[in-house]
């Protein structure tokens, strides 16, 4: 059986294409409704394009026939609608696909702010929401959406008002999505130069059959556009090479065709006989800008189509044949609606491999050609193919492009940026400016002890506690290890002045043992002078376990070392307080203090107080004792090791215990200042204790004001003071040692 097939042309206007498809229907040049005038079997089926709103106008009508209608234009989703079109198949699938190559293509070239132009109808809205969809994953941004009025919209206010929105975009990229009666409105806005030095994506090139012979690709100069890779018709280069005129001589639409494709006209006298033309002609030696032995898009599509309705055909056939209804073709009568339940299952693999098939569950893979605009030497638009983009599924995807190869639109020399904000380099973080999209936004600084060490980063990185930023704050250098050291500056001074102070103390305990059976070192209780000077020395001495490098044993005797014998020292003055009041107190006649005096009982105040530090301390250590801890945050570039308290609290409680001493042994002394003069040692005794007292006060505030190694300092220069003024009080402005 031979196919046949009858040549409609499709106008640009719903009453041309209504009359033309009555034409089809009725036969003959004249329109009859119902009635088939052909004496040929009429058409079971019903290929067209190109334009989606050409299928929409006309399905309806064969609808009512049960007509099979092909068409091999743009996928639309309206007649994707098979309530409203059951009858109509699309050989094109839906270009979800492209959406992902745009995607690629912008995060290849770093455009992060476009604007988008989309058809004013369902598809061009379903565009835009699936791009968008996929932007907001990538961190891209559409500055605004703009709709293509249409071709024929009145009045022409609608157009620049449109054209206006184009010229004062801020970014330099436009992506477009829309048919090809667009690029007369695009056309007519580049010709006016309000898009000039932008860049075009166009997601499609049916275009180009439409319009490349009427020159609108030059305006386009430097666009890229996603095409379909390019499918070869098995036989049909070599058949147009060989074409031989002499044998479609009786075809109108061939004669016309073949006079203008070879330039067969001179002046303004058109060749009437195809002999007229060159001998041996070819159309592989076209002029023009097309060329003839290229393969569009539609030609394929047409090509897939033609072959879908035969092999329809074919299962048809077979089926009434193993039925018995027929058993000769020429006996068939074939109906138009009998094809479609072959069409809508219809499956098979074309001459050059490609699968083939009209159902809804179609492979979504699909190979693209990304074609660059250029400028040919006859000023008109040519394409080339500068990449392709491949899609397998959303995790196998891949673009492949030659930069080098791109020329890229007027006024512009290199790749364009088209970004709303600069982007933030290494060490700092992006902060989105309040009421716009995601990709505008405002630069600032990491805060310390953070570092960014990306591009464009959304949050800072904190260093770990052993490193620290550098100035850049794009990456993290380790710290240095310190400790109040005895090389150190501050550690070498405190660290002299312990053992002088040491040295002057150990001085006075000699000259006290020099001189133990003086009057003058009797009379002032030459026992207890002996337990204060070795408890002071041992102050000093005990202010060197704080400076080095910490451990576990240094930092338990620090603490306990420094409360036990603090303790021992100040309960001491409270025992020669106690001496002294004793002693006045005894000189009277009749009074019972003096067995006490002479019994030595005030010296019991020295270990019954210094009993119940020990206890304190014991609990301290057996509870939480102190431990080796790591200071990271005082000094942004050191580690500093210091003794950890372990319980606060136990620290609190030494120094509470240790302070209300002072405080008692200063009250008692207070009381007693106004002995006569042969008793006036209490005065100084107070003198030391209110300075001793105001020592241990100004160093809470100061402790906890400083950090790392100082504090560690603080606390040895309060040892420090408060022993050499209970010293100096004591024993230097008494005259004890002048004497």
């Amino acid at each position: 059986m031979s196919l046949g097939f009858s040549l409609y042309n499709a106008f640009n206007g719903d009453q041309e294409n209504i009359e033309k498809a009555l034409f089809g229907l009725s036969g003959r040049n004249q329109i009859l409704p119902n009635y088939n005038c052909q004496k040929h079997k009429k058409s079971v089926a019903i290929i067209a394009g190109t334009m989606p709103a050409f299928s929409e106008q006309i399905g309806t009508l064969l609808e009512l026939y049960k007509i099979p209608q092909i068409t091999y234009g743009p996928f639309h989703p309206n007649l994707n609608d098979k309530d409203q079109f059951p009858t109509l198949y699309q050989m094109t699938t839906k270009d979800s696909i492209l959406v992902h190559g745009i995607i690629r293509l912008l995060l290849h070239f770093g455009w992060t702010w476009v604007e988008v132009f989309i058809s004013d109808d369902i598809k061009g809205e379903q565009f835009l929401w699936e791009l968008k969809s996929e932007m907001v994953k990538y961190g891209i941004c559409v500055g605004f959406t703009a709709k293509f009025p249409a071709a024929g919209t009145k009045p022409m206010k609608n157009h620049l008002v449109f054209m206006s929105k184009m010229g004062v975009s801020s970014a330099n990229v436009f992506i477009m999505c829309a048919d090809a009666e667009t690029f007369v409105i695009l056309d007519m806005v580049q010709k006016l130069y309000l898009t000039r030095g932008k860049m075009w994506i166009i997601t499609t090139k049916w275009y180009v059959d439409l319009y490349e012979m009427v020159n609108v690709l030059q305006p386009l100069h430097g666009s890229l556009s996603f095409s379909r890779q390019k499918r070869e018709i098995p036989g049909f280069k070599h058949f147009l090479k060989t074409l031989d005129s002499s044998r479609y001589m009786e075809y109108y639409y061939f004669r016309q065709f073949w006079r203008e494709s070879l330039d067969c006209i001179s002046g303004e006298m058109k060749c009437k006989e195809l002999e007229d033309c060159p001998q041996n002609s070819s159309l592989e030696l076209k002029r023009g800008n097309i060329d003839m032995m290229t393969v569009f898009d539609s030609s394929y599509l047409i090509y897939n189509a033609v072959y879908a309705v035969a092999q329809a055909l074919h299962k048809m056939l077979l089926a009434k044949t193993e039925k018995g209804l027929i058993i000769h073709a020429d006996q068939s009568v074939l109906l138009p609606w009998q094809l479609h339940p072959f069409l809508r299952n219809i499956q098979f693999t074309n001459k050059i491999g490609d699968h083939i098939s009209l159902g809804d569950k179609r492979n979504s893979a699909g190979q693209y050609d990304i074609l660059n605009t250029m400028k040919s030497p006859l000023r008109r638009g040519l394409l080339v193919k500068v990449g392709e983009f491949v899609f397998s599924s959303s995790h196998d995807q891949g673009l492949t492009i030659s930069d080098e190869m791109i020329e890229w639109p007027i006024g512009m020399e290199e790749v364009p940026q088209s970004v709303c904000s600069q982007s933030c380099g290494p060490g700092f973080k992006k902060i989105l400016q309040e009421g716009k999209p995601i990709c505008c936004f405002d630069c600032i600084s990491c805060a310390k002890r953070e570092i960014s060490n990306q591009t464009d980063a959304e949050q800072c990185i904190q260093c770990p506690v052993q490193e620290y930023p550098n100035n850049e704050r794009d990456h993290c250098l380790p710290k240095s290890v310190t400790f109040l050291a005895f090389e150190d500056s501050l550690g070498m001074a405190l660290a002299c002045m312990a053992l002088c102070l040491s040295v002057i103390t150990a001085v006075v305990l000699g000259v006290f043992v020099k001189h133990r059976d003086t009057p003058i070192v009797k009379a002032n209780n030459r026992g207890l002078s002996y337990i204060l000077l070795i408890s002071l020395l041992l102050c000093f001495l005990c202010s060197l376990l704080f400076m080095g490098r910490p451990s576990t044993a240094t930092c338990i005797l620090q603490q306990v070392t420094f409360g036990i014998v603090f303790t021992v020292a100040v309960s001491t003055v409270l025992a020669k307080t106690i001496t002294v009041i004793l002693a006045f107190k005894a000189t009277k006649p009749g009074r019972r203090m003096r067995w006490l005096l002479v019994s030595g009982a005030s010296n019991s105040v020295i270990p019954i107080c210094s009993l119940i530090q020990v206890i304190i301390c014991g609990i301290w250590l057996g509870t939480s004792p102190p431990f080796v801890d790591i200071d990271a945050h005082s000094e942004p570039r050191n580690l500093i090791i210091i003794c950890n308290k372990g319980s606060a609290t136990a620290f609190y409680c030494v120094l509470g215990y240790l302070g209300s001493l002072a405080l008692g042994s200063f009250t008692v002394a207070f009381l007693a200042r106004n002995l006569p003069d042969t008793f006036n040692e209490a005065k100084f005794l107070t003198f030391s204790m209110l300075v001793f007292c105001s020592v241990w006060v100004t160093f809470l505030p100061v402790y906890h004001s400083t950090k790392g190694k100082v504090m560690v300092a603080v606390e040895v220069f309060s040892i420090l003071a408060s022993t050499v003024f209970v010293i100096y009080f004591v024993f230097g402005t008494f005259p004890k040692c002048k004497n």
